[in-house]
């Protein structure tokens, strides 16, 4: 099963449309329950998008076109906000997802930590092969001359020379 976890203000989060799509309920409902038991949901398990968030997100997914065209601005949960939201909603269907969604969570966290490592190591080459290129730029400046024939010098004619 696909869930789509997407990055806004530098945190993973899931859309409320997905969310409920997940949990098996309407996105009205998931709302209902988010306010009524806001005490459960501070601004680091779930906040409200931007207009200018919004936009972006309408404009890089697909799935989630119809955005465009509500007038409340959608939620946006993390992690721990996606497991509240399960507990909230208090449905099977909610309870089970929320399993696959800590595995997302944490597939994505894993995935992130493996590109952080493959970068350093990246970098680390890119810093040697600059050192590498500075190395053979010296090499050449100092075999350049040696490649450059000798200076000829005049040569002194044989034989009487003409005045």
């Amino acid at each position: 099963m696909d869930i789509p976890i997407l990055t806004l203000r530098g945190l993973p989060v899931m859309m409320d449309a997905d969310l409920a799509r997940l949990y098996g309920v309407l996105t009205k409902r998931l709302n209902e329950q988010v306010k009524r038991n806001a005490d459960r949901f501070p601004e680091d398990f779930a906040f409200r998008l931007t207009a200018e968030e919004k936009q972006q997100v309408v404009a890089n997914c697909d799935h989630l076109a119809n955005l465009k065209f509500a007038k409340s601005l959608p939620w946006a949960f993390t992690e721990h906000g996606a497991l509240m939201a399960a507990n909230v909603l208090n449905s099977t269907e909610a309870v089970k997802m929320s399993v696959f969604i800590v595995r997302a969570f944490i597939r994505q966290r894993e995935v992130l930590a493996t590109n952080a490592v493959i970068l350093k190591r990246l970098a680390e080459i890119d810093k040697s092969l600059l050192v590498h290129d500075n190395v053979l730029r010296d090499i050449y400046q100092k075999l350049l001359p040696l490649l450059q024939p000798p200076p000829t010098s005049p040569k002194r004619r044989i034989g009487f020379i003409d005045d």
